[in-house]
């Protein structure tokens, strides 16, 4: 039941996400070709190619719940294979079998490609010494931390689709940045005191090391969104 539970909140925030995405580069690039979909297809693509690699093949500490909250909740409601085809259906009907045919090519060798290239990054990112840098009393898991940060820059790029794309009210955008991104730094935080509790620290002895790991990745996610809110303003 708990999993059951975790994959509804996370397949709601994946399709709130998508809905917000897609609906903006639309609204930015028209309707002439399914834009959206191929980009949140590709982008769902790559995430679950990198975290399957640290949640799951990496086995970091993190309960069943949390990983199908993630890999089949959100990253399953956030793509999606049945608005690809009718998209592609409605391109052959309208006679645009050129556009048809490029929908099809892109969103197939773009998402595996971007599923490799989401496996690689993260079998990398674990190759010098197990993702972590010990020093005397603690660890820095900074290949976790560099994962936060991806996630990090791609909220950015999504929070300015958001802001300057899709057709809300001020006070909703405001609110669902607030809540996206204040969500994110809290999980994603959480997510490194499990590592840590996972390789023995505990709250009792270790928990300036924790407090430190927190603020930092959250002061480096925090810098990483607004490089991302940069970069996105600049496309």
């Amino acid at each position: 039941m708990n999993q059951l539970i975790a994959v509804a909140l996370g397949g709601a925030c994946g399709a709130v996400v998508r809905f917000l995405m897609s609906s903006g580069l639309y609204q930015w690039l028209g309707r002439d070709f399914p834009y959206g979909t191929l980009v949140v297809n590709v982008v769902g693509s790559f995430l679950i190619g990198l975290l399957t690699e640290t949640l799951i093949l990496q086995r970091i500490a993190i309960g069943l719940e949390y990983r199908a909250a993630i890999l089949v909740g959100f990253i399953g409601a956030f793509t999606t294979f049945s608005t690809f085809s009718l998209e592609t259906l409605y391109l052959i009907e309208q006679g645009s079998l050129a556009k048809a045919a490029l929908n099809v090519v892109a969103s197939v060798a773009g998402c595996l490609l971007a599923v490799w290239i989401g496996l690689l990054c993260g079998r990398t990112l674990f190759l010098y010494s197990g993702g972590v840098i010990h020093w005397s009393g603690g660890v820095i898991p900074f290949a976790l931390m560099i994962v936060n940060a991806i996630g990090a820059f791609l909220i950015g790029i999504i929070a300015t689709i958001l802001l300057q794309k899709v057709a809300l009210a001020m006070e909703f955008r405001a609110a669902i940045m607030v809540i996206m991104i204040g969500t994110y730094l809290t999980l994603s935080g959480l997510y490194l005191i499990l590592f840590l509790l996972e390789q023995g620290f505990s709250f009792n002895s270790h928990i300036n090391l924790m407090l430190g790991i927190f603020i930092s990745n959250g002061l480096c996610c925090i810098l990483v969104i607004w490089l991302g809110l940069f970069v996105g303003k600049q496309i």
